[in-house]
């Protein structure tokens, strides 16, 4: 046998290993928004490698696709603007009018409307991604970050960093209709998949405040503790939950974990070690795998849902921070 036959089944048979491995059986592709790179890490889920890298707009953070996969939308957000890729070609098709500095959106249920979270201007934008048109701006709390939209797409939360705050809006009438107190630098907000929940990551707090969307209130705060980390190191930030509701994934920011929580007892299962300083979180289409960011180690790990481990880190562009998956 020849060696370059050689090298070919070698590839060919780590492919079928870490596919194994994973326990996916559909290939889907990662993007991975690399903050001082400004560009995005494309992975393809099949061999867990990057397959190319996307030049965009300066100091991409959040990052999301269209619900048919054929748009990639990165906040480039010292650019004030939203970079709309073309996920065929790679390339910069068009730019959204996002409001000043955005750092991270979602996208409505049915695709449009985009809400986007103004960081400097203390300000949540409702973009029409077709027609490139912003439909309103809505005053919340001091440095907006994180977004939550509930399955129903009728309520939109915004957690504000200063304020210490996850404010709820009203998608029909963009106003904020109620505001919530949680812990210090709230991050990131996630809704529970029957839309009962939402959980929201406090970074400086240390903590995740479970609230009930009914009565708007905090019914459970989460902490954490790691066997030789410091408590100053453990600072959530991404959190994803899985459809069936039963375990939710935590990123801890410089304590280079990610922690696995049980979602009836809210005990902490396990925490994973991954790369440094992980950021943001997301699953695969059939949640068999989650890529974490992991911003000062600039790498991806790949967690195998179902085992509870990591089963690989990939190297990415510089200070890897928002991570999306392609819906199909």
């Amino acid at each position: 046998m020849s060696r370059c036959v050689k090298a070919g089944v070698s590839v060919a048979a780590l492919a079928a290993v870490l596919l194994a491995a994973s326990g996916s059986a559909e290939a889907y592709t990662v993007y991975v928004t690399n903050e001082k790179g400004n560009s995005v890490s494309v992975i393809d889920t099949s061999t867990l490698a990057v397959t190319g890298t996307w030049k965009v707009g300066r100091r991409p953070r959040g990052v999301t696709t269209s619900k048919d996969g054929k748009e990639l939308f990165v906040c480039a957000s010292d650019d004030d603007r939203i970079d709309v890729l073309d996920t065929a070609s790679g390339k910069v098709v068009r730019s959204l009018r996002s409001g000043p500095d955005p750092e991270q959106f979602i996208l409505a249920p049915d695709g449009n409307p985009l809400y986007v979270a103004n960081e400097d201007d203390s300000q949540v934008t409702i973009i029409d991604i077709e027609k490139n048109k912003i439909l309103a701006e809505v005053p919340v709390g001091v440095e907006p970050e994180g977004m939550g939209l509930s399955p129903d797409g009728k309520v939109l939360v915004n957690t504000s960093e200063t304020t210490n705050m996850a404010h709820f809006i009203d998608t029909k009438t963009f106003q904020v209709i109620d505001n919530v107190l949680v812990d210090a630098r709230p991050r990131f907000a996630e809704f529970t998949t029957d839309g009962k929940f939402l959980w929201v990551s406090a970074e400086v707090g240390g903590t995740v405040s479970v609230i009930d969307v009914a009565s708007r209130r905090v019914v459970k705060k989460i902490s954490f503790k790691i066997p030789s980390v410091n408590d100053e190191a453990i600072q959530p930030v991404g959190i994803r939950i899985t459809k069936d509701g039963a375990k939710a994934f935590v990123a801890l920011g410089p304590a280079n974990r990610v922690a696995v929580i049980n979602t009836k007892t809210y005990e902490v299962e396990k925490y994973l070690p991954v790369g440094q300083r992980v950021w943001q979180l997301a699953f695969t289409p059939d949640q068999k795998l989650l890529f974490t960011t992991n911003g000062t180690s600039n790498d991806v790990s790949v967690i195998d849902v179902e085992a509870g481990k990591v089963v690989k880190s990939i190297p990415v562009g510089l200070l890897p921070w928002g991570v999306a998956v392609s819906p199909q």
